[in-house]
């Protein structure tokens, strides 16, 4: 991945039906705040300058967006969701996750990328038919909408969708979930309207592109990725249609590295992380984008960025580092293919406010490493913030 990348984010205030105050901050890394590579293993990835842009006027007749920023549009733009469902065995959403799927045709994006949890399964005591009913409820709410209004849909199953957690005896936990998943998304009606490069293991593990973007999708349902399926993304991120892609971004339901109250305990997060964000950044992926923390939190460490998408269901959660209140959101990622940029503009669903990105913790201790701030690199770490250590939140 090229060090020389951009990166741009945009920091927002309050919106208001008459006025609309957006902070666009100019980071400027400078060459004696760059700390020399000596080795391809302590290579540290420097955040590179953030451009400033004009608003782009709104001009979608969507009802409800009346005052809405709507961000400048890149090559590709991608609306990241996650975390829709609510309370177990439910077949019905929150008003937040109807509010952002009534809103897309607002955004016109070229995708809308979910991480996952999408119902609320993982109940061995939900009988087959109600599994089959949320995700009936599911197509009602979210994937009809997109399919009448010809927005593709790239998701990863999360663990309340089919999760791949394994019994002592070596069987699947939740085969019937996995089971009735696979069924749904394999239903030509039920088509996501992707174009696929390899989706021998859809719904589970796949790939597919995008308006110049290559995505890899694997089964991050559970902590731990099994190793033949390490070996289909080693290859799948080793293809063509991946070498020949702008930009490569991963996507998986658990993170590589527990960030908020309550999600830092171990199977909260993937097994064998470092491994992992290795093979990410030995195949130049851009972005690992994943749910399950219930929080928003937009990070890097070492060359990989990592987009931590907050949810629109229930259960809203805080970040393990600084006191700001849980929210909801969402995510628009506008992305410039030639450069490898990506920007980042995101609303608290529930008021329609931007997301300031200066709000949150400049770096988040995690149990099995620091995650920086996308804005923020190493070398400018004060002696306090390197030295900080995880504290459990339980």
């Amino acid at each position: 991945m090229s060090l020389k990348r951009r990166q741009f984010l945009v920091l927002g205030g309050a919106v208001g039906g008459c006025s609309l105050a957006l902070l666009i901050h100019r980071i400027i890394a400078s060459s004696t705040e760059q700390q020399p590579v000596t080795s391809q293993t302590s290579q540290v990835q420097t955040p590179s300058p953030v451009s400033e842009a004009a608003p782009t006027p709104v001009s979608q007749n969507v009802p409800g967006s009346e005052g809405l920023f709507n961000p400048p549009r890149g090559d590709a733009r991608i609306v990241v969701i996650s975390d829709l469902n609510s309370q177990y065995g439910s077949t019905d959403y929150d008003p937040e996750v109807d509010k952002a799927i009534s809103l897309m045709p607002f955004w016109a994006p070229n995708l809308v990328l979910c991480g996952g949890d999408m119902i609320a399964g993982q109940d061995a005591s939900l009988p087959r038919a109600q599994v089959e009913a949320m995700w009936s409820a599911f197509d009602q709410h979210v994937a009809a909408p997109l399919r009448n209004a010809n927005i593709p849909y790239g998701f990863t199953l999360g663990n309340h969708d089919a999760s791949g957690a394994i019994a002592s005896d070596g069987t699947l936990l939740y085969q019937q979930d996995r089971d009735i998943a696979a069924a749904y998304w394999n239903n030509p009606s039920h088509d996501p309207g992707v174009e696929f490069v390899d989706r021998a293991g859809f719904p589970f593990y796949y790939t597919f592109q995008q308006n110049g973007v290559f995505f890899l999708t694997w089964d991050a349902s559970s902590a731990t990725i099994p190793a033949e399926q390490l070996a289909w993304a080693e290859q799948a991120l080793e293809s063509e249609a991946a070498k020949a892609a702008k930009l490569r971004i991963a996507i998986g339901h658990l993170p590589l590295y527990g960030i908020s109250v309550g999600r830092d305990e171990p199977g909260e997060y993937l097994s064998g992380a470092e491994e992992l964000r290795a093979l990410m950044e030995r195949h130049n992926v851009h972005t690992y984008v994943s749910g399950h923390n219930h929080a928003y939190y937009p990070g890097h460490r070492g060359q990989l960025e990592l987009l931590y998408s907050g949810l629109l269901g229930s259960g809203a959660r805080r970040l393990l580092n600084g006191n700001l209140a849980p929210q909801k959101t969402l995510t628009v990622v506008d992305v410039g293919l030639d450069s490898q940029e990506t920007i980042y503009t995101t609303y608290d669903i529930r008021t329609m406010e931007l997301v300031d990105m200066q709000q949150l913790p400049r770096l988040i201790a995690s149990p099995t490493g620091q995650v920086l701030r996308r804005d923020v690199n190493e070398a400018n770490l004060t002696a306090e913030e390197r030295s900080l250590q995880y504290t459990p939140s339980s």
